[in-house]
């Protein structure tokens, strides 16, 4: 064995004798029982329920035809189906124009195997202006692509394709930048979400509790719309469906409970393009679905900063099961807006593989967003590679200028099981926390990471076990 390598590992040894806390008899730490948790949260999410009734988009004049926009089409069609008790919307085979589509109570719009929904790219088209969200905060907004808001028992589900058509031409240049490797169509100048009078007007008003009301945007302002966004809803079931082209955030649940996501294949590299963002929501279960995104592929929010903590609504209770996550900033995420907390988050037999992938397990937040994670269990973790760490822990996460503040965020109690990792990248566990609140309580079990530059970066972590595992064929174990 290489000398150097040997001293390396030595040191690696009293490294983490000297940066952990170990465990005492007094600090019981079976994060194993947190598992127990997770037949009963899947048990408790509600599925919507439809009758066994067919209303065709057809039927309400809705037309396959180029350049026809067939938004009234579908508002009839989704209208007269809620009213007469509910069932399915049917799209049939083609492609249909169309602007926002709103949900009622009880209806599942269903897309039939070989139809498109391809969604306008005139953003007049999504008025009137609908109570959204942006990045955390609440506020006036074009409408998202697909709507609900206060509904029950709502479904988007089938074989079909939703299109958002946005691209370097429509929607994302209003991103205000672009990236290293993606030409988002920015031009310097041009109309951008950065200027004083869109985003940062909009935190201004967040951080002074103007009411959401009167944080009207839209026109001019170049927030872009999400893509589905059921807002304070409940029973809801987003199943089969490919997404593609996504203006911004993709699928977003807001304020809502018992949401399931399955088999949904989502395809969009834009700016923001997050896979799915719940948001102040409870139990969620994501599972067989497949994430190929421009940004996180999974990130749980919570809200940013003072809106966060006003609304103070925990997103907690979620499931993401075998999933397979391909390129994107990470693979399941927690932030970084989760001021309002986030808990019991369980990741179980998901496969995340791609040199375009840059994390795998990450937590963001800061002391402006303050917040609690409590409660991350993953377990049967297959990774390929990503490039810069399987485990990423950031307490300073840096974005918008200046995001330190007076409000302290808690990290504790994550707990990773049966991970197996053939190139992580840079580090194993890249862990930043901060001295006045250190990440507690992160458990290594059987664990297996074939390549990895260095084995760990960390600041400021306090009981951190580590057992049965090996990193680059050298066993660690830390107790």
């Amino acid at each position: 064995m290489n000398k150097n390598f040997i001293s390396a590992f030595t040191y690696l040894l009293l490294f983490l004798s000297l940066q952990f806390k170990s465990f005492g008899q007094n600090e019981a730490f079976d994060l194993q029982n947190g598992w127990k948790q997770l037949k009963t949260v899947e048990k408790e999410i509600i599925y919507p329920q439809f009758q066994n009734k067919d209303y065709s988009i057809l039927d309400f004049g809705a037309q396959a035809i180029e350049n026809y926009n067939n938004s009234e089409a579908f508002r009839k069609t989704i209208e007269t189906c809620s009213k007469n008790g509910g069932g399915r919307v049917i799209v049939p085979k083609g492609k249909f124009l169309t602007g926002p589509i709103h949900l009622e109570n009880n209806v599942n719009l269903h897309l039939e195997e070989g139809s498109e929904i391809l969604f306008s790219t005139n953003p007049d088209d999504y008025y009137p202006l609908v109570h959204t969200s942006f990045e955390g905060l609440e506020l006036m907004n074009y409408s998202p692509l697909i709507y609900a808001f206060n509904k029950k028992n709502i479904a988007v589900t089938g074989k079909g394709v939703l299109n958002g058509q946005a691209d370097k031409n429509n929607w994302w240049p209003w991103k205000g930048s672009n990236s290293e490797n993606i030409d988002f169509g920015y031009k310097v100048g041009g109309p951008s979400q950065q200027d004083e009078s869109n985003l940062p007007q909009l935190m201004l008003m967040a951080e002074n509790n103007t009411p959401v009301d009167e944080r009207v945007f839209g026109k001019n302002h170049y927030l872009r719309p999400n893509f589905i966004e059921p807002f304070e809803c409940e029973n809801i079931l987003i199943q089969g469906i490919k997404i593609i082209n996504a203006p911004f955030w993709i699928i977003h649940p807001v304020k809502s409970k018992n949401i399931t996501i399955d088999g949904v294949h989502i395809e969009s590299h834009g700016p923001n393009n997050d896979g799915c963002d719940p948001e102040y929501s409870k139990n969620v279960l994501i599972k067989n679905c497949i994430f190929n995104t421009g940004d996180d592929c999974i990130a749980i929010k919570a809200g940013r900063d003072s809106e966060g903590r006003r609304i103070a609504i925990k997103s907690e209770n979620i499931i993401v099961r075998d999933c397979k996550m391909i390129d994107g900033h990470g693979g399941v995420v927690i932030g970084s807006e989760m001021s309002a907390g986030v808990s019991n988050v369980f990741v179980v037999n998901c496969i995340m593989d791609s040199p375009n992938l840059d994390r795998a397990i990450r937590i963001k937040t800061n002391t402006k967003r303050g917040g609690t994670v409590d409660g991350l269990y993953v377990r049967n973790l297959k990774v390929g590679k990503v490039k810069e760490s399987v485990l990423r822990i950031n307490m300073n996460y840096s974005v918008y200028g200046n995001q330190t503040g007076n409000f302290i965020p808690e990290v504790k109690n994550i707990y990773l099981q049966n991970i197996t990792v053939e190139d992580g990248g840079k580090y194993a566990i890249y862990a930043d926390g901060l001295e006045k609140s250190k990440i507690k309580n992160v458990v290594l079990n059987n664990v297996k990471i074939k390549k990895v530059k260095e084995p760990f970066s960390i600041t400021h972590i306090e009981n951190l076990k580590i057992t049965n595992s090996k990193i680059n064929n050298q066993k660690i174990e830390h107790y």
